[in-house]
């Protein structure tokens, strides 16, 4: 069947909620974009706005027992620990022909999302090279990056994908498929893993990571321990592949930071065991030693005790 994308629902509004939020309402008609959100959090919003690089930003709130109809595509972009709630939240935005696309960190979201609402319309999802930082409901970036997605089933394009991709041309909104979409969802897992934990245990920016030194080393390592994990799970990562997430970073704003320490820095609990948690479990599962994801986990996991 032909699809057309004319109304999108996002539910959560961090950093990635509120970029592509702003940058969809300026393209779309107001009530087609719709934000999905909780009584307390739009009243909330009323009265301390959200702002995106100085400019307010204006939203279209739908709370979560609103009967909209479903949209056309709904995007998730909560936290991992937010996932389960935001799944029956969206209930009814949710359709025979919605689309879904999960912007979230970690290997696992599309199948949690999948239990809820099947396989079919899921499209597989990253989000890479954005470098905004997030204060309360304020957001600053000087890249957007992008979403790159595809199906699950590799070296196809689905009419799914087409439509997605025609609406992102629409709305100019960045993208790339991809049609590999496990092996770049694994790639991103592996940025994650390095940079997210690594700058934030040495409390630093990107810039740390993008000059040699001990901060950039031990982001590797970690990387090529996903790596051989990755060759065992079936989606073999490659030397290749970390070199082309070393330049993704290089190309982020040095004095930027990853989620999980913004996290650290506003006291928050951060997704460490979608990151390093996960990589400690599947090392044991195979008899794959990961001594420096263990570190970074148990000093994360530290730095989370002084909350």
């Amino acid at each position: 069947m032909e699809r057309k994308i004319e109304t999108v629902s996002i539910i959560g509004l961090g950093a990635l909620g509120i970029l592509f939020g702003h940058h969809l309402s300026k393209k779309m008609p107001f009530e087609a974009l719709r934000i999905i959100a909780d009584e307390k959090r739009i009243k909330k919003f009323a009265k301390d706005p959200v702002y995106c690089n100085g400019e307010k930003c204006n939203f279209h709130f739908v709370q979560p027992s609103e009967k909209t109809g479903p949209a056309d595509l709904v995007i998730f972009t909560v936290k991992f620990s937010g996932l389960e709630k935001a799944v029956q939240d969206v209930r009814n935005q949710i359709g025979e022909h919605t689309i879904i696309l999960s912007a979230l960190n970690g290997i696992s979201s599309e199948e949690v999302i999948s239990r809820a609402y099947g396989w079919e319309n899921i499209l597989y999802c990253v989000a890479q090279g954005m470098d905004g930082l997030r204060k309360g409901n304020t957001l600053e970036y000087q890249n957007m990056g992008m979403l790159c997605f595809g199906d699950r089933q590799p070296g196809i394009v689905s009419d799914k994908v087409k439509a997605v991709e025609e609406f992102f041309l629409s709305t100019e909104f960045p993208h790339e498929v991809e049609t590999d979409m496990a092996k770049r969802v694994w790639g991103k897992f592996m940025l994650n893993v390095g940079v997210n934990q690594t700058v934030s245990i040495y409390r630093g920016t990107y810039g740390d990571v993008q000059a040699d030194g001990e901060a950039r080393e031990t982001m590797i390592a970690a990387m090529r321990e996903v790596i051989a994990i990755s060759q065992v799970e079936g989606v073999p990562q490659t030397e290749e592949d970390l070199t082309y997430w070393l330049e993704v970073i290089q190309a982020l704003h040095p004095e930027g930071k990853p989620s999980m320490a913004q996290d650290i820095d506003a006291m928050r609990m951060t997704e460490v065991e979608l990151f390093s948690g996960t990589v400690i479990r599947l090392g044991k599962k195979h008899g794959i030693p990961t001594p420096v994801n263990q570190f970074l986990y148990d000093r994360i996991k530290f730095m989370e005790s002084q909350f």
